[in-house]
């Protein structure tokens, strides 16, 4: 055997030699570069330069109390302005002249400020409308007067001046010996009348007047402050109001003997208030450990229920008489496991900027609505309470075979009439019940979803409210304003036009703010009335930095679900470089739903998962899919009820098929996924159940096992199983296919990612498929984000660059600039002061 290998073995060898030989003496030889993605380009669209040439994208009226005008600011490239608008006169005036304005504010202060640079902040109106109140800090240091160490760090501040503009003569006036009020501290919940304020201290509630009050504004640790106590049983986990959720161990033994929230809802008249109380004893422990704590790594201990386990919180409503200083417990009842939740009332947009802003529940001063809930999520009570006999007395009923959804209803005349959303015909409607829950009508119908109530003008029994789906040739997504009478008739659209909308009407209904956009406009604002006519134009938009840069508009598009039937929507976004010759690899940035699609609609700043990353090289879409979004039919939501894992993932695949089959510049041969919290999830699944068409993946924070994720989202969503014995026992059922099932088909280059300290979606759902895949003997990468939550946090932008480098090795195949993911390009701008 060896006499034969050896000649060929040598003929291989002068063989290679004589093409080494002819190589050498190529006068010209033609080589192809090495791929690379454009980081410079994608560097230029960080956060932080998109603050700086984006800036408003909407106005957001301040209505005020006294007539139909609202103010708004407004900041463009050219700086900020401030304007006053009454839309019965037609007329938008600034409230400023900024130049003047900074000139006198200069004088004062003896810091200089110009047109451009008026840094005014907690601009007020006051109660006659005729003046503006605002604070401008100044560059002096002074002592803080609450300061508790005098050589601390922090006890100087910068001085803070405060002034009063009349808007008719532009009189400014400095307030002198101001002192900025302290902040109302968060664990007070004020009574209508403010008489009395509630809380919690070591799992009890306490009440304290307005006197002392004010004291622990000033100083909470005044001992002079008189407190009282009304409960004395409370108990962690069983408390009246906060756990102390979200503090470690050692935080949350420090802050037991402090005060704390009590989440309390009042009766208009302050003689009553109402406060759900959770028995989660029984609710098994979860942990996160802190690594990077200060010292000791520090141990998070909470409650978290996952699916179909049987120690579930037990929900209690009480009832508290504030002046007898006794409560009831209520007899809610109906549900093994049930969830309670009263609702609170809504606020009036006048009142947005009223220093203080009540907690008073839905209904007056002898009634609350609430709601109460089946584990299965198949059963809605609307209920009420009498509040002089604490009688329990169900309204509306609600019953589904998937899952049932309810918000919060309408009261017409203090509860005459009750206007109730609903999904029971297959489509979110609105209908009008009577005050003992007999169904009148209903309001709305048709193929379309109604999103939320409004306004409600009794007068004239006039229902305002917003829908989606309803226009034809339009994104179904596409929410607009409408006016319908109680009794069905007179439909009306009121902002017509091929944009999503978003609206801020006034409390009397006379007229609305109308911001309008889709992905590939400039946003825009108008004024309106209640008919539909536009009163005038208000803003557009300036872009034109973005511009410069070569910025393009994405592309909405439409194609078919995985059945040839469903339309599903999405938007496409290419390189701002793009070349329509050039093959490029295609990203789907992903979340699966059912609460949302993460497909934008409206014109959005926010670009790091989409324009941003299509920089690099890339085209990268976000898509819907069957059982994404409640925006739609009952039936395209539910779509993924009982197969959580896998519901989507046919629609993502199909389409980039379809985009592919239309734009030669799609190379659906390398095709990536990406995603974050149930886009981490889903972005994992695509590699495991489409092995050979996800070539690449980067999955963060995903739920990758929903066996261990919360029970209210996993069971509401795939659905959990109630059986009930022949003794009348009542137990839960709970079975879903997980991603670590399936780490045995990972063949492309998947990155997971979370953060160590995330109590949403604990660590433990990446760790379970990073298990699974090294028993499989798969490569992959994994990246621990140090004390970080759901979201990342300040490691936001590491993160982004560890997911782009991901895709551009396995996508791109540039393997160049990978280590540098501290990025050139990340700190750039950043001043290296040492």
């Amino acid at each position: 055997m060896k006499k034969l290998y050896t000649p060929l073995l040598l003929s291989l060898c002068m063989g290679y030699g004589a093409m080494a030989q002819t190589k050498t003496f190529t006068i010209t030889e033609s080589t192809v570069a090495a791929p690379k993605a454009n980081y410079q380009l994608a560097s230029r669209f960080s956060p932080a330069k998109l603050k700086k040439m984006v800036y408003s994208t909407a106005v957001d009226p301040h209505w005020l109390k006294l007539s139909n005008r609202f103010w708004y600011e407004y900041e463009t490239p050219s700086g900020k302005e401030w304007y006053l608008v009454d839309p019965s006169a037609k007329t938008k005036k600034k409230i400023f002249d900024n130049a003047k304005l900074a000139a006198e504010i200069t004088t004062i202060i003896r810091d200089p400020f110009d047109a451009q640079h008026l840094p005014l902040e907690n601009l007020k109106f006051s109660s006659d409308e005729k003046a503006v109140t605002f604070e401008v800090k100044s560059s002096i240091d002074e002592l803080k007067k609450d300061r508790k160490d005098k050589k601390a760090a922090d006890s100087m501040q910068k001085k803070i001046y405060f002034f009063n503009y009349v808007l008719a003569s532009a009189k400014l006036t400095e307030v002198s010996n101001y002192e900025k009020p302290k902040a109302k501290p968060t664990w007070g919940s004020v009574a209508p009348d403010s008489s009395a304020i509630i809380f919690t201290r070591n799992y009890n509630l306490y009440w304290m007047d307005k006197e002392n009050y004010k004291k622990a504004v000033k100083n909470e640790e005044d001992s002079t402050i008189v407190e009282n106590q009304l409960t004395k049983d409370g108990l962690k986990f069983y408390s009246y109001g906060s756990n102390g959720d979200g503090e470690n161990n050692e935080e949350n033994e420090k802050n037991n003997k402090k005060r704390r929230r009590a989440w309390v809802l009042w009766s208009p008249n302050s003689k009553y208030f109402v406060l759900n109380r959770s028995d989660s004893r029984k609710v098994k422990d979860l942990w996160v450990i802190n690594n990077i704590s200060a010292g000791r790594p520090t141990l998070e201990t909470y409650k978290y229920q996952m699916p179909g386990e049987p120690e579930a919180p037990i929900d209690e409503m009480l009832l508290f008489d504030f002046s007898a200083k006794t409560y009831k417990k209520l007899n809610t009842a109906a549900f093994k496991d049930q969830s309670v939740s009263a609702w609170g009332a809504p606020a009036l947009n006048k009142d947005r900027d009223n220093e203080f802003r009540p907690s008073i529940w839905l209904g007056n001063n002898s009634k609350i609505y609430f709601s109460r809930t089946s584990r299965d999520l198949k059963r809605v009570d609307v209920c009420t309470v009498d509040i002089h006999t604490g009688t329990v007395a169900p309204l509306i009923d609600e019953r589904f075979n998937t899952y049932v959804e309810v918000n919060r209803p309408g009261l017409v005349n203090d509860g005459k009439e009750i206007i109730h959303w609903s999904e029971r015909d297959g489509w979110g409607h609105f209908y009008l019940f009577d005050a003992a829950g007999k169904l009148k009508n209903q309001i709305t119908k048709g193929a379309f979803h109604c999103e939320d109530i409004v306004n409600i003008d009794e007068k004239n029994r006039v229902l305002y409210f917003t829908a989606n789906g309803r226009e034809s040739k339009e994104d179904p997504y596409y929410v607009h304003l409408y006016r319908i009478n109680f009794d069905g008739s007179g439909i009306k659209l009121l902002n017509a036009g091929d944009y999503d909308h978003a609206i801020s009407m006034n409390d009397e209904a006379k007229f609305f703010v109308d911001n309008f956009s889709r992905v590939n406009t400039a946003p825009k604002a108008v004024v309106m009335d209640n008919n539909g006519r536009v009163v005038m134009n208000l803003e557009t938009t300036d872009l034109s930095l973005l511009m410069a840069t070569g910025y393009k508009f994405p592309e909405p598009f439409k194609v078919k679900a995985d059945d040839g039937i469903t339309d599903i929507y999405g938007v496409m976004y290419k390189p701002f470089d793009f070349d329509p010759s050039k093959k490029y690899p295609i990203i789907e940035y992903v979340y699966p739903g059912p609460q949302t699609e993460a497909v934008n609609k409206a014109f959005s700043k926010s670009m790091d998962r989409t324009e941003r990353l299509a920089q690099f090289g890339y085209i990268v879409i976000t898509v819907g899919n069957r059982g994404g979004n409640p925006a739609r039919s009952k039936w395209y939501h539910t779509f993924g009820y009982g197969n959580l894992r896998d519901y989507g993932l046919a629609d993502k695949k199909a389409a980039v098929e379809q985009l592919a089959d239309r734009n030669p510049f799609i190379d659906a041969s390398r095709v990536g996924i990406t995603g974050h919290s149930g886009g981490g999830f889903m972005s994992t699944a695509a590699m495991l159940v489409y092995p050979d068409f996800f070539k690449a993946a980067v999955s963060n924070a995903g739920n990758h096992d929903n066996s261990i994720y919360n029970r209210w989202w996993s069971e509401k969503h795939h659905g959990v199983k109630e059986i009930i014995s022949a003794k009348g026992d009542t137990t839960f059922k709970y079975s879903i296919d997980k991603n670590p099932d399936l780490a045995k088909n990972l063949k492309g280059h998947l990155m997971l990612m979370t953060g160590d300290i995330d109590n949403n979606v604990h660590p433990a759902n990446t760790i379970r498929v990073a298990n699974a895949l090294m028993k499989a003997g798969k490569r992959f990468e994994f990246v621990i984000v140090p004390g970080q939550r759901h979201g990342f946090g300040d490691l936001t932008e590491y993160t982004f660059w560890k997911l782009a480098d991901h895709f551009n090795k396995y996508l791109i195949g540039d393997f160049s600039q990978t280590d540098q993911v501290d990025v050139v390009e990340m700190e750039r701008e950043i001043e290296q002061k040492k």
